[in-house]
């Protein structure tokens, strides 16, 4: 099923973002974790791909299996990091002949080590670059996209990201997904900046339950999310108490999931970092109110 037929305001599905795991115990934890959030019916889940190459197998593995094995719909993440064109080629060859019908273009984020992003020679720079070679090579694939409410942390303006990101829904992009935020108003502003310049595809809003102060110190700064002050003195006061940080995180995103929803999303897109239970509970509660 592609992607794009599944974005419905008025039928919004929910889907979840997970990471291939680098050993077989891991790829077995994941598949349970996705057992347990088979009752929840996600409209998709994707699987990101990391920068070294089993990585990389694994995540056309995981999401050829997830697709055979649990008939939950699954797209590959694709980045440009480390490929040459032909390697790409051959990338999407594999997921086309594996029957994966949904691929996300990234640009990737530079590999460790480097502050900045250097495409690989006869490679790409740019994911708008990936995206028109996929139309141009003829892949039939439902393509997303990522895109930054906040605006991307390596560019000028959020206005320069916003044309960046017209550039690449230009090149075929079927819809994107936003980066974490955790602030509605953040989102709702980009959409309508968006729409404003002729970005029609569906946006997704992209939702990370906080369960780990540390964890949530380290991706605001990599990505640039900004956390209500309100939120964040909350946080503070319980970091050091796990349980009632959980379900702060979790009461904090069911009441950013219910606006969202009351206001038209096409759907909601989870950044479960291959953890179910924040995510369950959430899901659940929000069913539970419709």
């Amino acid at each position: 099923m592609k992607i794009r037929n599944r974005l419905n305001p008025s039928d919004p599905c929910f889907s979840f973002e997970f990471f291939p795991p680098k050993t077989d115990e891991g790829t077995a934890n994941l598949l349970k974790t996705l057992s347990d959030l088979a009752p929840l019916e996600p409209g998709f889940v994707s699987v990101t791909y990391g920068a070294g190459g089993s990585t990389r197998d694994r995540t056309v593995e995981i999401v050829s299996r997830i697709k055979r094995d649990t008939g939950i719909e699954a797209m590959a993440h694709l980045t440009c990091v480390g490929h040459t064109r032909e390697e790409l080629r051959d990338m999407l060859r594999r997921l086309s002949d594996a029957k994966v019908e949904n691929v996300l273009a990234l640009r990737g984020d530079p590999p460790q080590g480097q502050t900045t992003f250097e495409p690989v020679e006869g490679g790409f720079r740019h994911a708008s670059e990936l995206v028109r070679f996929i139309r141009e090579e003829d892949f039939n694939f439902c393509l997303g996209g990522a895109c930054y409410p906040e605006g991307h942390v390596e560019t000028g303006s959020r206005n320069d990201d916003l044309l960046h990101l017209k550039r690449k829904v230009d090149a075929g992009l079927d819809f994107v997904i936003t980066q974490l935020f955790f602030d509605n108003a953040f989102y709702f502003d980009f959409v309508e900046r968006a729409r404003r310049i002729g970005i029609n595809v569906p946006i997704v809003p992209g939702i990370m339950p906080i369960t780990n102060y540390e964890q949530l110190q380290r991706f605001t700064r990599m990505c640039g999310a900004t956390v209500p002050m309100r939120l964040a003195l909350q946080l503070e006061r319980v970091k050091e108490q796990p349980e009632a940080l959980v379900q702060l995180g979790v009461a904090h995103a069911t009441v950013q999931c219910m606006e969202l929803l009351s206001r038209g999303v096409p759907g909601i897109h989870f950044y479960t970092l291959n953890k179910s239970p924040a995510t369950r509970m959430i899901v659940s509660a929000l069913r539970a109110r419709t």
